[in-house]
């Protein structure tokens, strides 16, 4: 018995949406309704018998045809497109009962790639509006913790080690800009129809047009307007970029998903307990562990941008393969990654959506955290502001100076260090050069975050389009259903 790949393997992209935008039975529909689509633009235009393009359109019903039998089949002729155009024929046939002449409708002056080409655009096209439509909704939540917190402090992190005072909302604001930047990049791609004939010349449409106002150009752009795909100056059978170009665009949505995964896997560690993912009954158990909490929408979605580029690289080999003027092997070796990287970047933005609608952020950890490594974490703006007063004293400037009480400091017990590090900095320099009331300021975390306000609302303001404004509400925004923004909560495991 055949059985169709439901993504067991693929938990990430196991959804029903994801399976009706990009699934064989989807990908079935978009072949018919190109093939649908033809058959009306070519009675429009006075080229199909009267009343064709009815019948076409009640056989260009998916429910009609046996997915699985035409995978089977499509191995005759190495693609699906020929033995689900003799099962649209017999199916046109059949439904003529007037005798139209609608076959004459069927496929006239199209090759199968035309059709498969222009079947995975449009399968693309409705994939990408809901990809959109997701990534939005991340985006506004994502600015939405931007301005919230835009004066909450957490610690920098560099190469792994605490490195300068930050804020949340700086955090959630670069989240942002990586996700709504790589979203404007997917708004831009342009997805072709593909109509070129049997090699690329529009021979047999120049036939078909023959004595009629229309040209092969003509029906093209109207079959692509009726579509709602872009219109190609020519054929593309072997220049694959409107291909390799969704490619990178959805990998690019990914890594951006992949960063903000990355970030939340770390930061809802239970020894850093700075986020959590949103809980729901039955996620994130662990079949030996009951007390296990995994954040496992990070998880996936992490896992997805771990698989997307390959997918991308994929799709750049065979564009680099196409030979002739249809190729051979390499336009075949393209569909999978295709569909792929669209259930990937589909399955990916609605999990991160989840998450990021829910994410609970635990101000009192990063304030924990931050302050692990006490005023040290401060060094830079100290070593700015205090250096020159130390210049030249006993034959070292300074930046050198500074860093032997760095390193004595450390050398102190952990709990010692704050007090080392002050005692250290006042012997130094006298009072009357530096105040106390100057020198707490230096080690106040939330005087050195720089522009980090100012940065977040620069991001915001280059993406209003991402950034969920209500603009009958004025600069206010709501935030979304189920966010949430938590103390630390004392005694409790959090991953």
């Amino acid at each position: 018995m055949f059985g169709g790949d439901v993504g067991l393997l693929s938990p990430v992209s196991a959804s029903p949406l994801v399976a009706a935008l990009t699934g064989d039975r989807a990908v079935l529909a978009a072949i018919l309704a190109v093939e649908a689509g033809w058959a009306s633009v070519l009675e429009k235009a006075g080229l199909a018998p009267a009343g064709s393009a009815a019948v076409v359109a009640s056989a260009a019903d998916a429910d009609r045809y046996d997915v699985a039998g035409i995978a089977v089949r499509a191995q005759g002729g190495a693609n699906p497109v020929i033995p689900l155009l003799a099962d649209l024929r017999a199916q046109v046939k059949a439904l003529d009962t007037d005798n139209l002449g609608a076959l004459g409708a069927v496929h006239t002056s199209l090759t199968s790639q035309d059709v498969l080409d222009s079947a995975l655009m449009l399968l693309a096209r409705n994939a990408v509006a809901m990809l959109l439509a997701d990534l939005r909704g991340i985006t506004t939540a994502l600015a939405a913790f931007a301005e919230q917190h835009a004066d909450t402090l957490c610690v920098g992190r560099s190469l792994t080690q605490h490195s300068l005072p930050f804020t949340f909302g700086l955090k959630a604001a670069q989240w942002f800009h990586g996700l709504a930047a790589a979203g404007r990049r997917l708004e831009a791609v342009e997805l072709p129809l593909q109509t070129g004939g049997a090699a690329g010349t529009l021979a047999a449409g120049t036939v078909l047009t023959k004595g009629s106002v229309d040209t092969p150009f003509d029906l093209s752009g109207n079959l692509a307007a009726h579509l709602g795909l872009a219109s190609a100056p020519g054929p593309w059978h072997t220049n694959r970029l409107a291909v390799t170009s969704l490619g990178d665009a959805l990998a690019a949505v990914t890594d951006a998903l992949g960063k903000i995964a990355g970030d939340v896997l770390f930061l809802s560690r239970p020894e850093v307990g700075e986020l959590a993912e949103p809980r729901a009954a039955g996620r994130g158990v662990s079949s030996a562990m009951p007390q296990k909490q995994n954040p496992v929408l990070s998880v996936l979605v992490r896992s997805a941008a771990l698989q997307a580029p390959n997918l991308a690289a994929q799709l750049h080999l065979a564009a680099a393969n196409f030979n002739d003027e249809r190729p051979d092997g390499a336009w075949h070796s393209e569909w999978q990654a295709f569909r792929q990287l669209l259930r990937l970047a589909l399955g990916a933005a609605g999990h991160l959506r989840e998450l990021a609608e829910g994410l609970q952020v635990f101000p009192d950890a990063m304030r924990r955290n931050l302050e692990l490594s006490g005023p040290l974490l401060l060094s830079e703006g100290v070593s700015a502001a205090v250096a020159p007063l130390l210049d030249e004293r006993d034959g070292r400037n300074g930046k050198q100076q500074l860093q032997d009480m760095v390193d004595r400091t450390l050398q102190a017990p952990s709990p010692e260090q704050p007090g080392t590090y002050r005692r250290l900095l006042r012997e130094a320099v006298p009072a009357e050069a530096l105040s106390n009331e100057r020198l707490e300021e230096l080690l106040d975390p939330a005087s050195y975050v720089g522009q980090a306000t100012e940065i977040s609302r620069r991001i915001l303001a280059a993406f209003p389009d991402f950034a969920g404004y209500d603009e009958s509400a004025g600069a206010g925004r709501a935030l979304p259903a189920g966010t949430t923004t938590e103390t630390d909560l004392n005694g409790v495991t959090r991953g």
